[in-house]
């Protein structure tokens, strides 16, 4: 059972890779050029305690892959690191984000949408249980008094707890391929291997909270959302939901714009970073 659970599991991890280095949905507007690179991939048990911990440390509402999905036995996460294109034009703004960020952030999301439903129909197909949380008629956002939006299901706590990632100042996820990315996940009742997590905290790959230094992001927000304190979620959301899409949103054609102007620009765009 355990190396038929392998053998699936690596199957299913090129068939991320294929997806996503073959699919015409990933191609931005010149049509060559690519939404995400090759995406790194992560597992998790669904039984893992962090799940249940996350009740307390991000709310009751969060669900377990349990609550989703009954028959759980394991949570496959994935990230798509942003073409360099795209991070190096949004690297130049210092307001607005980039058309080609904002169109990553719409078309290229809209293509891990596609992502998630291949993927629980390839497991479907062979014979297992999967469901893509964020998809899910159970998924909800969710206004946390005092700190504002959350959602029942965090992508970026499910990257966590597959060894994906660790947080940063400004609540995005340090991954081996930095912050600049998209983040899915799905539950199944297959039965992975789980991914070890190799770091110490859930802060370890932020240079700010590891050496006291750092602090790139904090200046990058135009509307000042971002300190030593940590990340003002309301005023982000006024700005990234509001305030953007009505100014580039007709320009560049998209619903969704984004911003990641924290994210570009920084030591942790797209590595973990070193030194102070």
């Amino acid at each position: 059972m355990k190396e038929t659970s392998k053998t699936m599991q690596m199957e299913l991890i090129a068939e991320i890779e294929r997806f996503v280095h073959q699919s015409p949905a990933n191609l931005q507007e010149d049509g060559v050029t690519a939404y995400f690179d090759k995406p790194l991939v992560g597992f998790a048990a669904a039984a893992d305690p962090l799940f249940d911990l996350y009740k307390e440390i991000i709310g009751d509402f969060h669900l377990t892959p349990g609550e989703l999905l009954p028959t759980a036995a394991s949570v496959v996460c994935w990230v798509l690191p942003v073409s360099e294109s795209a991070r190096a034009s949004n690297r130049r703004e210092n307001q607005f984000p980039s058309r080609a960020w904002a169109r990553t952030r719409d078309r290229g999301e809209a293509f891990n949408v596609r992502l998630r439903q291949h993927l629980v129909a390839w497991l479907v197909e062979r014979g297992h249980q999967a469901l893509a949380p964020q998809l899910s008629e159970l998924w909800q956002g969710v206004e946390v008094p005092g700190t504002g939006p959350a959602s029942n299901w965090s992508e970026r706590h499910a990257a966590y707890a597959a060894g994906l990632g660790t947080f940063s100042l400004n609540d995005g996820l340090i991954t081996g391929k930095g912050m600049a990315h998209r983040l899915g996940s799905l539950i199944t009742d297959a039965d992975f291997p789980a991914t070890l997590r190799v770091y110490s905290n859930y802060r370890s790959h932020c240079l700010r909270f590891r050496t006291g230094g750092c602090g790139a992001c904090i200046p990058r927000c135009p509307v000042g959302a971002l300190s030593d304190q940590g990340h003002d979620k309301k005023r982000c959301r006024a700005y990234v939901y509001g305030t953007v899409p009505e100014a580039v949103g007709i320009e560049y054609q998209v619903k969704a714009a984004g911003c990641g102007l924290c994210q570009t620009g920084v030591p942790c765009e797209h590595r973990i970073p070193t030194g102070s």
